[in-house]
């Protein structure tokens, strides 16, 4: 077996809200919880393990491969829900999205600030 990545702990100020916000967004199943964690799992077996914390939390980046209608679903709950997005990690082209390497990607932030990103090509795939 080749190193997979398994799990990854996310911070956040709500485990509940920020853990059914991604699970709903990307029309993932309904978190389990497991003993201080909810757990989102994605089709792939990797899982975002929701821990609560009081602490300030320092925002990361999560992307996530869609395919094209799995990006049409996704991008779809995020303007029906009138959340903001952008075509680039620095938030300067709100409201779009871009074609890198002739696909389409777009982030948007979940309750606790991290930033997501759904893309339908890897980078470097163009």
């Amino acid at each position: 077996m080749g190193v997979e990545l398994n799990h990854t702990i996310i911070y956040v100020a709500d485990k509940n809200k920020s853990a059914h916000f991604v699970a709903e967004i990307l029309g993932l199943a309904v978190p389990e919880e497991y003993e201080p964690f909810l757990i989102v799992k994605t089709s792939n077996n990797v899982s975002l393990d929701f821990l609560q914390i009081t602490e300030t939390i320092d925002t990361q980046h999560y992307a996530f491969l869609v395919s094209e209608p799995e990006f049409d679903q996704i991008f779809g709950r995020i303007q029906e829900r009138g959340l903001p997005y952008w075509a680039d990690p620095q938030q300067a082209r709100q409201g779009e999205i871009n074609h890198r390497d002739g696909g389409r990607g777009v982030y948007f932030e979940e309750p606790s600030g991290h930033l997501l990103e759904i893309l339908t090509r890897p980078y470097g795939s163009g």
